[in-house]
């Protein structure tokens, strides 16, 4: 039998990706760190993107593609990859995102280091070419479940959890908006600290039509966030929002 405690499960939720998700796949496969399962979750796509998948399964063994049947939205699908994943590690990874070659090693070293069993990285910020456009998002070396409200820095695409420190019940995503911040959450409020390597290992592609860059509509994820998820008080959930507007208008210009 393989032994599964070195491997990283990467999820990988899709739906309508054939753009970009092959660059994704070849950004995977390009990892220094070999011992890897790719956990790409169809959501009911309706264009190519199934095939571009199919044609990487048969080069690749370690690429394996979930359908789901029903149309459930990102959390659902990082949701059906976490329920199959085989390794002591999890990543997640969207779509149209790009990991650097050596962000699996260098986080893994550095959780590994730290003793840690949940770490992010910084990132950059990318064009719809996933051309690296200088503007780089740094991380802090800790954060804690107070600051963290205060602070949305942690990016989906740079999470590493290690599932013998973090009960793999606690990171099924809930079906809500911002599904992936509240889990953040709910590790940090749960386990403690949470730790940030400084470094640009993922692309952020950041397209016009990506969910985040409506303002107006991240704005009241987070606040729903605040007082519907976390039960904040009014004050407390304005005096949090004030600091994460700041944070996330100097991560964008």
């Amino acid at each position: 039998m393989k032994d599964n405690r070195c491997i990283v499960s990467i999820i990988v939720p899709v739906y309508n990706a054939a753009e970009f998700i092959e660059e994704t796949i070849k950004t995977v496969e390009a990892q220094s760190f070999a011992e890897w399962e790719l956990l790409l979750v169809d959501d009911c796509s309706d264009d190519n993107g199934c095939d571009i998948i199919e044609r990487h399964i048969t080069r690749d063994s370690r690429i394996k593609l979930i359908r789901q049947e029903q149309n459930k939205g990102a959390a659902a699908a990082r949701n059906a990859g976490i329920l199959q994943a085989e390794g002591r590690y999890i990543c997640f990874l969207d779509a149209d995102d790009i990991w650097e070659p050596d962000k699996i090693a260098k986080e893994l070293d550095y959780m590994r280091g730290r003793d840690a069993g949940f770490v992010f990285t910084g990132y950059e910020f990318a064009d719809e070419h996933g051309r690296g456009l200088g503007k780089v998002v740094h991380v802090p070396d800790t954060i804690t479940y107070g600051q963290a409200l205060k602070n949305t820095t942690i990016f989906t695409s740079t999470v590493m959890i290690d599932t013998e420190k973090v009960d793999k019940e606690d990171i099924y995503m809930p079906q809500i908006e911002s599904e992936d911040t509240a889990t953040w959450w709910h590790i940090l409020k749960k386990y403690g600290t949470g730790y940030g390597l400084d470094s640009a290992l993922v692309r952020y592609r950041r397209s016009a039509g990506t969910l985040s860059s409506n303002k107006a509509r991240a704005v009241r994820r987070i606040w729903n966030l605040y007082r519907k998820q976390e039960r904040l008080s009014l004050t407390k959930s304005l005096y949090c929002m004030c600091f994460w507007a700041f944070r996330a208008v100097l991560r964008r210009i």
